[in-house]
């Protein structure tokens, strides 16, 4: 697991800010739900790239369109595949960013990354706006966890023996961004998501600050 704070600067935040937005213009934010329950999650999100993961009460899984309107999630932002070729060390390029969208008092429960076809691939998460708690523990539900703080432009990798590792949002911390207008957070995740052969190429501008105090946790 691989920590690199203040990864994005200020003027690449707003970027990603304003092509999340063109995102959620074309695949609207939607409410995901627990399998057989039906609970609704505390975050809504939506999905960009070749596939999009959903949840509802038939299960977890990867798609290729949005679950309400029916229409091919939109186009993976070169911002978004930069930052994963840059991170990543993985020879493919990501084929599903999730776009989780957290209030003030929205969490995220303990969960692992395990709905992918091949778990070589590391998960690539970037932070926007307010500062969250996050815990993470080891690949079994009951092993000690730990928490830090995940604040607007860092980068976080699970890669490696910590893939698999349980992981969660326990809080937001307000007052912590300006980033954003309401006051919240976005997370962005990056993954592979089941097949191997696509096309889609990382693009080459690395609009990002290039700190040297990457932390290995």
């Amino acid at each position: 697991m691989r920590l690199r704070p203040g990864y994005l600067d200020r003027p690449a935040q707003e970027a990603l800010v304003a092509a999340v937005s063109e995102l959620i213009a074309q695949a609207p934010l939607f409410t995901p739900r627990m399998p057989k329950s039906g609970q609704p999650f505390s975050v809504r999100m939506t999905n960009c790239g070749p596939l999009g993961w959903v949840s509802d009460q038939t299960g977890y899984r990867y798609q290729t369109h949005h679950p309400v309107t029916g229409t091919p999630w939109p186009p993976m932002p070169a911002i978004l595949l930069a930052a994963w070729a840059d991170l990543a060390g993985y020879p493919h390029p990501p084929e599903a960013c999730l776009v989780n969208v957290y209030t003030p008092d929205a969490r995220m429960g303990l969960h692992q990354d395990r709905d992918e076809s091949d778990f070589a691939a590391p998960v690539v998460s970037l932070s926007l706006g307010q500062t969250c708690r996050f815990r993470v523990g080891g690949t079994a539900r009951r092993d000690p966890t730990r928490s830090f703080r995940l604040a607007s432009g860092d980068a976080l990798v699970l890669g490696g023996d910590a893939r698999l590792a349980f992981h969660g949002v326990d809080r937001i911390i307000c007052g912590t961004s300006t980033l954003l207008p309401d006051g919240g957070r976005i997370n962005l995740t990056l993954r592979r998501g089941e097949s191997a052969g696509m096309t889609q190429r990382p693009a080459r501008q690395r609009p990002f600050s290039t700190p040297d105090d990457e932390v290995t946790l």
